[in-house]
């Protein structure tokens, strides 16, 4: 297959080199060679007019179940959906089975990226086994291929151990994850409040985010070292972060989707597929990320994409794992907040494209001359009703099932490889 285009009369966003008109992007043997380039002979043209021409978007908190728990997702299989949503690249956490907490296990999720559509930047775990006891061997795992650390699924309950990790991963520039939970106040299945109540559920408040996000925001300060809050899904916690950025703290911060999108209400109907850690909010809650977005105290919009087959999730909703997919649906959810006004057009491609790639140190998220062709073409007019029978993922723990989306990439493209395309 080809590695040289031209992508012609696209709207070109790229806010790392601030562009955004409209022009012809030239593809070279998989390279972007500039726009509005001559093109040489024989070189085929995708037609872009009314289209968006983006960096590759990039998902940088993902669970690909691989090693493992493969019947729910693989890593070639969650690279499709991936590619299916827009993503050129997406990281791995590593709470598999086993964990991804040594060199052997990376190098292995490695070897099996190959095989993958997209591109797989794999997690390593903070600690052995994210058992929250000793720390995993970093440098190890990094010269086998990690992109960052994380016990992503468990929070890391010792701050000592806590402290060495993020001092530890600076030694080899890998940001550290935080999954911000104070376990005992976490032991209930849904956003506590009003809701919760109705339905006879056992609530998690929001102070138990806020506590563990004041305490990783503490020890960056302390140690100097940059820490990335994953999930983010209270005003508290965003109120805590907007702050430590503002004393100079080198903290990051992400959230999902679902999070600007749903609230606890969703839960009434008893719905597994509305069952996820962190819950679901409040409105205030959601508005406070929505905002947070926009003003930028939160960075990045990653997926958290949580697999799970029937087994996990059609049982009672007490009982049900946490966690929904995602790959295939981030992209229209976060246009919703451009066509609401929440966001620009701009804004977007950073929180999908050029933060995650500065955040985990990737080669990714620009349009520069020179760079890999790692591209993504979107159609923010499209509709599709996103439904089961069309999901690329093996799993189907999706809230938004057989919802109409506006919005899709329609065309994706890694080191100007066609992996996806709905173009005619």
């Amino acid at each position: 297959m080809s590695a040289s285009w031209c992508i012609k009369n696209g709207r070109i966003i790229d806010p790392a080199n601030d562009i955004d008109r409209i022009a012809d992007l030239l593809v070279v043997d998989g390279r972007i060679a500039g726009m509005d380039q001559p093109v040489p002979v024989d070189v085929p043209e995708i037609d872009a007019c009314g289209l968006w021409v983006v960096p590759g978007l990039i998902d940088m908190h993902v669970h690909l179940r691989e090693p493992g728990e493969e019947y729910k997702e693989d890593i070639v299989s969650g690279a499709r959906a991936a590619a299916a949503g827009g993503f050129t690249g997406v990281a791995c956490m590593p709470n598999t089975r086993p964990v991804n907490d040594c060199a052997t296990v990376t190098a292995m999720i490695v070897a099996r990226a190959a095989e993958a559509v997209v591109r797989i930047h794999p997690v390593g775990a903070i600690s052995l086994g994210c058992e929250g006891k000793r720390l995993a061997e970093f440098g190890e795992m990094r010269h086998a291929g990690i992109v960052a650390v994380s016990d992503d699924g468990r929070p890391v309950r010792d701050s000592q151990l806590m402290r060495r990790a993020l001092e530890y991963a600076s030694d080899f520039g890998l940001p550290v994850i935080s999954h911000s939970e104070e376990a005992a106040l976490s032991a209930g299945v849904m956003h506590e409040g009003p809701v919760a109540t109705r339905l006879g559920l056992k609530g998690i408040p929001a102070a138990a985010e806020a506590i563990m996000v004041y305490r990783e925001i503490a020890l960056a300060e302390l140690t100097g070292a940059r820490v990335h809050i994953a999930h983010v899904s209270t005003a508290m916690a965003i109120e805590l972060i907007r702050a430590a950025k503002g004393r100079g703290v080198r903290v990051t911060a992400e959230t999902a989707p679902h999070y600007f999108t749903l609230t606890d209400e969703a839960v009434l109907g008893y719905d597994t597929n509305t069952k996820m850690n962190p819950p679901l909010r409040s409105a205030s809650d959601r508005e406070a990320v929505r905002q947070a977005l926009a003003d930028g105290t939160l960075d990045a919009i990653a997926t958290d994409h949580a697999p799970h087959s029937i087994l996990e999730k059609e049982v009672e909703f007490d009982l049900a794992a946490n966690g929904i997919i995602g790959l295939e649906t981030a992209l229209p959810l976060t246009l919703a907040l451009v066509r609401d006004r929440v966001i620009a057009e701009r804004r977007l491609v950073e929180l999908l494209a050029t933060a995650p790639a500065s955040i985990l140190g990737l080669a990714g998220g620009t349009l520069r001359p020179g760079a890999a062709a790692d591209i993504t073409v979107i159609d923010p007019q499209r509709q599709f009703v996103y439904a089961a029978d069309q999901v690329v993922s093996k799993s189907r723990n999706s809230p938004f099932l057989d919802q109409t989306l506006q919005g899709r990439a329609v065309l994706t493209m890694v080191d100007g490889t066609i992996r996806h395309s709905l173009l005619a």
